[in-house]
């Protein structure tokens, strides 16, 4: 993430990572205040073996993009409403109009639940461990709707 005022969002990535028995790291890398560790820390996911990076970032959010633009793994963007927003806006544009060749998977604003389950797919394309991970927790959403639903149901 951009700054650690964007960890109560990024934390949504966590839970379902660790929901979904993905390991993963978490760390604070600025785009614009520290561009030097931006680049090492891209640059040295791959060795790593980091298979997919969220990035989460508020206001320009521009680390998403600069990351992508320097690995070759999968990037995805989370679009951060932060203090100094327009509403959300400015990030959602500056991570989703990446120019051709530095692709950047964009979610909603504020979306890091969902990076974290995309996240989880993309590893999963490979694992079949975790794809059934996700399948398992896509059916969960599943039966909890049918309940709801049930639930509804009965008393109307």
């Amino acid at each position: 993430m951009g700054s650690d005022s964007d960890l109560p969002i990024m934390k949504q990535a966590a839970t379902i990572l660790t929901e979904l028995g993905i390991p993963f790291e978490i760390t604070v890398v600025s785009a614009h205040r520290t561009p030097e560790r931006m680049f090492d820390f891209a640059k040295a996911a791959a060795g790593r073996d980091i298979q997919v990076i969220i990035a989460g970032a508020g206001g320009a959010a521009h680390l998403p993009g600069m990351v992508a633009s320097i690995t070759p793994l999968p990037v995805i963007g989370v679009p951060i409403k932060s203090s100094n927003s327009i509403d959300g806006w400015d990030s959602i544009l500056s991570i989703l109009q990446m120019p051709n060749g530095i692709p950047v998977a964009t979610v909603a604003l504020n979306g890091a639940k969902n990076a974290g389950i995309l996240a989880a797919s993309i590893i999963g394309a490979a694992d079949k461990n975790v794809q059934q991970k996700v399948v398992d927790y896509k059916n969960s959403l599943k039966d909890a709707v049918i309940l709801k639903a049930k639930n509804v149901e009965e008393k109307y």
